[in-house]
């Protein structure tokens, strides 16, 4: 990883299309602007990780639910037969 200090005002850039600048210090936080074309995804990392456990928690459906999905879906094909 590599670590910089800059003040506000100062910024740099990853590559030549990223520019990371520092808008503001306060004891509160920092405030990062970033200037990337439209196909950089940029999200926070809290967010990241909240979707990433909503998808985990999503995928780990109980056997209950499951068989009961099963039986919806076999009762709609029945139905549509008749």
């Amino acid at each position: 990883m590599l670590v910089l200090t800059r003040k506000a005002g100062q910024a740099i850039y990853i590559g030549d299309k990223i520019k990371v600048k520092i808008l503001s210090i306060s004891s509160s936080g920092v405030e990062v602007g970033i200037e990337a074309p439209r196909e950089f995804n940029i999200v926070r990392e809290e967010l990241l990780e909240r979707v990433k456990d909503l998808n985990i928690k999503a995928s780990k459906i109980n056997k209950d639910s499951l068989d009961k999905l099963k039986n919806l879906i076999k009762e709609s094909g029945e139905a549509k037969e008749e």
